[in-house]
C-alpha cells in the first residue's frame, strides 16, 4: 500500500529562502472533503496535473496514492470541485539531505506558510533548520483539505 508518512510546521522566519532550489505554482482542487477518503486533483505551473486518494490520518501517516493525468482533464475536473487552494511550493534540499517544501499559500491563506518533509518511517530523525517553528502535523486545521473550506485569512 502507497503511504505518506509527513510531518508538518509553522515557519519562524524568511531564512528559507536562501536554500530554495525551485519554485511551483500549485493548484488543488478537492472533489471529496471526507477526512477519511480526500480526493484531490492538482496542477503544477499548469503544465503537469495529478488525480489523488488520501485515507484517514493516523498520528503521521495515511495512505496515499497519487497518478499523474492529463492537463485538460484535470481543468475539467476543477469544475467539480468543493473547494481549492492555491499556493507556491518551494523546494529546499536542508544540508541533511533531507528534502523540505515550504508552501506559500495565496489568496485567503495568505501569509500562511507551512514547511513539510516526508520521512520513510514515524520515528526517522532529521536537522530542525533554523527557520523551523512549531509543528502542526496533528492538528487538522492545517491540512490543505481543510484550509481549502477554512482558510487561513478567517480564523
Amino acid at each position: 500500500m502507497a503511504k505518506e508518512i509527513e510531518r508538518k510546521f509553522l515557519v519562524r522566519n524568511d531564512s528559507w529562502r536562501a536554500g530554495v532550489s525551485r519554485i511551483a505554482r500549485i493548484h488543488q482542487g478537492y472533489l471529496s472533503l471526507d477526512p477519511a477518503r480526500t480526493v484531490r486533483v492538482r496542477t503544477r505551473d499548469n503544465d503537469r496535473a495529478w488525480f489523488g486518494a488520501k485515507g484517514m490520518t493516523e498520528d503521521i501517516e495515511r495512505p496515499e496514492f497519487e497518478y499523474p493525468i492529463p492537463v485538460a482533464d484535470a481543468r475539467q475536473m476543477f469544475a467539480m470541485c468543493l473547494a481549492s487552494v492555491e499556493k507556491l511550493r518551494h523546494d529546499i534540499v536542508y544540508v541533511d539531505g533531507h528534502s523540505w517544501e515550504l508552501d506559500v499559500f495565496q489568496g485567503l491563506n495568505a501569509p500562511l506558510i507551512l514547511a513539510e518533509i516526508e520521512l520513510a518511517t514515524r520515528g526517522e530523525e532529521f536537522e530542525r533548520p533554523a527557520w523551523l517553528g512549531a509543528e502542526v502535523s496533528h492538528d487538522p486545521a492545517y491540512f490543505n483539505s481543510a484550509l481549502a473550506v477554512r482558510p487561513y485569512s478567517l480564523w
